[in-house]
């Protein structure tokens, strides 16, 4: 949230999401729900971590929800709409150890999310961190920690590029979000091949992904991607529903705030940036390689199909840039096209 709109009264809507939650919470407490976190991918560099996750109100047998399991129930049980029927611990103490050594704790905010920055020294690879509610509920948060000679990384939006989501349509969106079947959700084609091969190229890489899709979707993604052979990686999402002066939270602010950060954690590193044609990744994209050139190796883009272009809302007006700043862009209509123009270019 900007600093412009701190000191002013909340949205209208903002205030009503703020009330409907409290009485839902309260409800849910009322019924003997407890707090319990339900951790997400985290990542970090050398002597810190940024924590990802969500503290939830569940009973012990909701805990099948959480990313714990990543394929907890059988094909077509799972309906999106679970997913934001969830109900919020806010401002939770979350108690963090590491090796059974209290290193930090960290309140939620109003939503239940969990996005903290800690001091802690770990190696580079990956750890896990044991996230612990104040009703003793504990879960292993798994952390990847870049090793400081990196200078490769990946990001890589979700929905479209790796998810076959048709977004921006809303009532499209809202079918394919909220109605269908969890495991009925397809892959784009050759984009988790893609990833992979990147990941085989560049084993001490980071791999994250960056979606303007709400924290309660994250238990989905992660079984999502898990299902169709992904590589790890955290996930960079936003949270549900209006802000002070919003409708609804901007999703381009999301990304282009998230990428400013990480050129900043990461100075020495270059991204190679995934996305589609769909709507904002070139034009968002484009910005980024202009304002951190030094941050950005390559920029490719899947190029949608004309029908899912037409249920997208169209393409991006923006123009294929094949060179910004000295850095070359590569368009393809699926994962394999984009492999072998990368590879031609030595990403790969």
């Amino acid at each position: 949230m900007s600093s412009s709109t701190n000191n002013t009264r909340p949205h209208r809507l903002m205030r009503l999401d703020l009330w409907v939650n409290a009485r839902r919470e309260r409800r849910a407490r009322k019924h003997g729900k407890v707090p319990v976190i339900v951790p997400s991918i985290s990542y970090g560099g050398k002597g810190w971590v940024r924590l990802l996750g969500r503290t939830l109100l569940m009973s012990p047998t909701d805990r099948k929800f959480s990313s714990q399991d990543p394929a907890p129930f059988a094909a077509g049980q799972v309906r999106g709409w679970r997913s934001f029927t969830s109900v919020s611990a806010p401002k939770e103490t979350v108690t963090v150890y590491n090796e059974g050594t209290e290193v930090a704790r960290i309140a939620t905010d109003t939503g239940g999310v969990l996005d903290a920055h800690i001091s802690i020294d770990l190696p580079a690879g990956w750890h896990h961190i044991t996230l612990e509610t104040s009703s003793g509920d504990r879960a292993e948060s798994p952390v990847f920690i870049v090793d400081a000679a990196e200078t490769f990384g990946v990001v890589s939006d979700v929905d479209d590029t790796i998810l076959n989501t048709v977004l921006p349509q809303p009532f499209v969106a809202a079918w394919n979000s909220f109605v269908r079947s969890e495991y009925a959700r397809l892959a784009t084609p050759g984009m988790p091949g893609l990833l992979d091969r990147i990941r085989r190229a560049h084993l001490a890489s980071p791999i994250i992904y960056l979606s303007t899709g709400a924290w309660n979707v994250a238990p989905a993604l992660i079984r999502f991607m898990h299902r169709h052979l992904c590589p790890r990686g955290p996930l960079l999402l936003t949270d549900w529903g209006p802000t002070h002066d919003r409708f609804f939270r901007s999703g381009r602010k999301h990304k282009e705030t998230e990428l400013r950060r990480l050129a900043q954690e990461f100075p020495d590193v270059k991204w190679l940036l995934i996305g589609d044609d769909g709507q904002h990744d070139e034009e968002i994209y484009l910005a980024f390689t202009q304002e951190h050139p030094e941050s950005v190796a390559a920029v490719a883009i899947r190029q949608l199909t004309p029908g899912e272009a037409m249920l997208a809302g169209g393409r991006s007006k923006a123009e294929k840039h094949h060179a910004v700043s000295g850095v070359p862009w590569v368009y393809g209509g699926d994962g394999g096209n984009l492999y072998h123009q990368l590879k031609q270019i030595n990403i790969l």
